[in-house]
């Protein structure tokens, strides 16, 4: 396997938005941490000077980082920074892009560029020689459906080893994601009550208060389910449901993923709801008859031993009423409710975690109220990630970056995994029913509820 430390790091797509917003300001960061001792190589169409990469560069970090960038760490960054022009279908830019790395031992590239131009690029490296020793960086998403799924499989291992593709979903570098799985499996405490016979249901929510904001061209394409089920919150449902990994090697952590995926029925269409904001089709770039969901409400199985029979409920959308990122465990009532009566019955315990707006986990118990009678309310035992811990730790891909440069596979999709969560998804592609409307602002259409509530619809 290739593990030895990246020390030259390309990065096709130098002038797009995502180096602007989110990668540049990465490399900054690594930089002002000592992190970033090796060339970085710009590559894109754009007729540019090394100094006006540099340029683009300081203004990222400017306007991402703000005025309080150590200018130490600017600079450095921009003296590792140097420029190559060239089209990816120009047999010529190949061999000025490996004299740019010189003699690099592991160079690791970055695909900051659309799915489609994957193969010209990596057939490129291929033909310098750069993909025998090298690791490459692709970006989600992964394929349309399961078949472009493979198909772009088969054109990254024409010249690549599974173990040399690092497939970025920058979810899985988010702080509160880790946090969740170090909760899960560093307090032995959870362990014995994490399973069907004590959770009742479990609840993940992405809503967003916001709608596509002018990407509305993207997102008619993509739809709620695309953008983000088949990665974000199947990732999520993975970090909930997965088997303690065997060990701290990466595969063991990717091998436990896996087989959650594996026991995933594909989803019921029965089982869904899908719905569009109004007023959606007016978006610039919208088909004007889109049946592009912006909401889904669903419900998936996990046939395994410690699941069988505990429903999933996955709720997402934009332009809903609050902006939240969130998976809650519901546990089952007790046999008998002593403390209750005809018209007050105690809600049952739930532990949450929440990633947006903050980060915290809040586990609800009944406690007593005061008085002459026995009766019980829920209470909130609550831990505020960043208030007791301190800091909002590093950005998704500062750290994903990092993991890729030194070797590290545990935050990447492994290609086995993809596969699994686009057959889960795959009948939600070709709906039979068409969406329906709901008002901005509000929880989304409302029998939502009924599948969220486990109730046919």
């Amino acid at each position: 396997m290739v593990k030895a430390d990246g020390d030259a790091f390309l990065l096709f797509g130098v002038t797009g938005d995502l180096v602007h917003k989110k990668l540049f300001p990465a490399l900054y960061e690594l930089a002002r941490e000592g992190r970033l001792d090796l060339p970085v190589i710009g590559i894109a169409r754009r007729d540019l000077s090394d100094d006006q990469l540099r340029e683009r560069a300081r203004a990222s970090i400017q306007e991402q980082v703000g005025p309080d960038a150590s200018e130490n760490a600017v600079e450095h960054l921009c003296s590792r920074l140097c420029y190559v022009r060239g089209d990816y279908s120009d047999p010529d830019v190949w061999p000025r892009i490996a004299a740019a790395i010189e003699d690099a031992k592991t160079p690791v590239a970055f695909l900051a560029i659309p799915p489609s131009m994957f193969a010209p690029v990596v057939e490129g490296l291929a033909s310098v020689g750069i993909t025998r020793r090298g690791r490459v960086v692709v970006e989600k998403p992964f394929g349309r459906d399961l078949a472009s799924a493979v198909e772009l499989n088969t054109t990254l291992r024409q010249h690549l080893a599974e173990e040399q593709i690092y497939r970025i979903d920058h979810f899985l570098g988010k702080e509160p994601v880790q946090n969740l799985m170090v909760f899960r499996f560093a307090n032995s405490l959870l362990e014995p009550v994490w399973n069907r016979h004590h959770i009742e249901s479990v609840t993940i929510t992405m809503t967003e208060a916001f709608g596509v904001d002018g990407r509305g061209a993207f997102y008619d394409k993509v739809g709620a389910v695309r953008d983000v089920v088949q990665n974000h919150l199947l990732e999520l449902v993975a970090l909930l449901a997965m088997e303690p990994p065997s060990s701290r090697d990466p595969a063991a952590l990717r091998d436990e993923k896996v087989k959650v995926f594996k026991a995933i029925p594909a989803i019921d269409a029965d089982k869904v709801v899908r719905g569009q904001v109004r007023g959606y089709r007016d978006e610039p770039g919208v088909a004007s008859g889109s049946d592009t969901e912006t909401f889904v409400a669903l419900e998936l199985a996990i046939d395994s031993w410690r699941w069988a029979g505990v429903p999933f409920y996955i709720r997402a959308g934009k332009s809903l009423e609050q902006t939240v990122t969130e998976a809650v465990a519901e546990f089952k009532q007790p046999p008998r409710m002593l403390f209750a009566d005809d018209e007050r019955c105690p809600e049952p315990s739930r532990l949450r975690f929440r990633m947006k707006p903050n980060d915290d986990i809040t586990l609800t118990m009944q406690a007593k109220v005061p008085g002459m009678e026995m009766f019980s309310r829920a209470v909130e035992m609550a831990v505020d990630y960043g208030a007791q811990l301190g800091g909002d730790g590093p950005d998704p891909y500062e750290r994903l970056i990092a993991d890729a440069l030194s070797g590290d596979e545990r935050l990447f999709a492994r290609q086995d995994g993809v596969e699994e969560a686009w057959r889960i998804v795959d009948p939600l592609l070709e709906p039979k029913r068409s969406v329906l409307e709901y008002e901005p602002g509000s929880r989304g259409p409302e029998v939502a509820e009924l599948v969220l509530s486990g109730t046919d619809w």
